[in-house]
């Protein structure tokens, strides 16, 4: 017999995206994405979690900060393959996440993602919620970077 569910939520209670934490292939192409071409800052030193640090120190784990504060981990899963190399492919796995940016800065980011080569996917799209251009990192993670519209 099904037991009925209670009848509260979280609704109210969560405050954040606290962190994303995405399994990575090369972690040297990975940290050179995130930190280079996206320049999120990377954690070191002190900054890094205390469970994580002997896993950083292992180069095992990365961990990078967005400007909202939000952390990007990265796990070193060298022996991770997905279903299909292709990244346009979908399978099981998060379909993207999305930076924003000022509507002002939206067409340099797209400059800098074509100046790195990076593989676009489709965009820059306008829509009446905003402007957006999705990619992907070196492991075929779906990004977006996104503006509202402009005033």
């Amino acid at each position: 017999m099904l037991s009925t569910p209670p009848a509260v939520s979280l609704a109210g209670l969560l405050s954040e995206v606290h962190h994303l934490a995405l399994n990575v292939k090369d972690m040297q192409a990975s940290r050179y994405f995130y930190g280079t071409v996206l320049g999120l800052h990377e954690l070191t030193g002190a900054e890094v979690p205390e469970t994580l640090k002997n896993e950083v120190a292992a180069g095992k784990v990365a961990n990078f900060r967005t400007p909202d504060g939000t952390i990007i981990d990265l796990f070193w899963e060298p022996d991770l393959t997905p279903p299909d190399p292709d990244p346009k492919k979908g399978f099981t796995r998060m379909n993207h996440f999305a930076f924003g940016i000022a509507p002002e800065l939206f067409d340099r980011a797209v400059e800098v993602l074509h100046h790195y080569d990076v593989l676009i996917d489709h965009g820059p799209v306008t829509r009446p919620t905003g402007r957006g251009i999705y990619f992907y990192d070196p492991d075929g993670f779906l990004l977006e970077i996104r503006c509202n519209p402009a005033p």
